[in-house]
């Protein structure tokens, strides 16, 4: 194996890839309740939630695929167990089937989890001058403020 030099020091380089770990394990615990709550909707908004849940949790396996890589790129192992990401994830798990607008509530305050997590490794991503990362993390925040928007507006 050969040295890593992409214009990051090492340091950086590993509080970057700890920040993109805690993305990356926010991101997958999203996904798995977006998909639990995909396939267990129920009630009145059940075909719009449905498909809407579906097109979120589509979207977040791209999107762990990315974060995972970028990982890589710095040279540092991903995680990819259920007791990694349940360390590092500030998102909790659900018990039960929660009712269908429960569920449009907790999915909004998990997206807006991402969100914060994103600004914390963008702030991180700026200051070791990673723009790579930086890229990729506004994208990711771009894209949960928007969804939270969207599930907000499902509520009123």
């Amino acid at each position: 194996m050969t040295d890593i030099d992409i214009g990051i020091n090492e340091s950086n380089r590993l509080k970057i890839a700890d920040g993109l770990k805690r993305l990356l394990a926010d991101s997958y615990t999203l996904y798995l309740q977006t998909h639990n709550f995909h396939w267990n909707v129920t009630g009145p908004q059940f075909r719009e939630l449905h498909l809407m849940f579906e097109e979120h949790y589509q979207e977040l396996a791209i999107a762990v695929d990315d974060i995972a890589e970028r990982i890589r790129t710095l040279d540092v192992a991903a995680p990819g167990t259920y007791k990694e990401f349940a360390k590092l994830s500030s998102i909790e798990e659900v018990d039960g089937v929660p009712a269908a607008g429960e569920m449009v509530d907790i999915l909004t305050r998990s997206h807006e989890m991402v969100v914060k997590t994103s600004r914390e490794v963008l702030k991180l991503a700026q200051q070791g001058d990673d723009e790579s990362t930086a890229a990729l993390v506004s994208d990711r925040m771009r894209i949960h403020e928007k969804t939270s928007w969207m599930l907000r507006a499902t509520r009123k």
